[in-house]
């Protein structure tokens, strides 16, 4: 291939589904199959649980410095989630765009919307739906982490979250997790060939229609 035409913009990839849909499962193991994409790093008002690193796994800021952040427009996106409150960065994922990095994002709708305004022509929205709320229900008491009070509160949260599919360029059902993975890497391989991404096309055209 002509090296001019390996020159793209970066892609922003969000997953999105209610909790126990397999959005974390699919997320990593694109990460693990798919070196192009790497994980954005959300802040979070959030206390550090055990085994989690400060600026790898989230950014863990207090309160104050939360509002600091948003009152000086440095998130593309934020939310409250449950008792907390997450958002993205803006610095990182404009130079990831720059540089042709493709960032994956593991957000709410929320979020999604927020990022859509701000991102839109570089965003790639998937929403993945369980195959059935009762099988939804099934894999959250299957992690065997969370206690009925939350496991309640999971799955009433997620009639609201699914009410939000519409909104999405690509709606998966989840019946099988490699199966909706290579569907995940499907829609990522055409996104990333869209003409508007290929920064190296106008040049090529051109030098072709010259006849150099």
């Amino acid at each position: 291939m002509d090296q001019s035409l390996r020159t793209r913009r970066g892609l922003l990839i969000v997953l999105s589904s209610p909790s126990g849909a397999g959005k974390s499962t699919i997320s990593r193991m694109l990460l693990e199959a798919d070196r192009e994409v790497t994980i954005s790093v959300s802040a979070t008002t959030r206390p550090m649980r055990p085994g989690e690193v400060d600026d790898r796994d989230y950014h863990f800021v207090e309160e104050q410095e939360f509002d600091r952040l948003i009152a000086e427009g440095e998130f593309v996106e934020w939310a409250p989630v449950f008792d907390y409150r997450y958002g993205t960065p803006k610095a990182p994922v404009k130079a990831a765009l720059k540089a042709g990095s493709d960032i994956l994002f593991d957000i709410d709708w929320q979020g999604t919307q927020q990022l859509h305004a701000a991102m839109g022509e570089d965003l790639v929205r998937i929403f993945i739906l369980p195959p059935s709320i009762g099988e939804l229900e099934r894999r959250l008491r299957g992690r065997g982490t969370d206690s009925e009070d939350v496991i309640h509160s999971r799955m009433q949260r997620a009639a609201s979250e699914i009410s939000h599919w519409a909104e999405y360029d690509y709606v998966l059902i989840n019946k099988d997790t490699a199966e909706c993975l290579a569907q995940v890497q499907a829609i990522v391989a055409a996104e990333r060939l869209k003409r508007q991404r290929q920064l190296g096309l106008v040049p090529f055209v051109r030098d072709l229609v010259s006849g150099r």
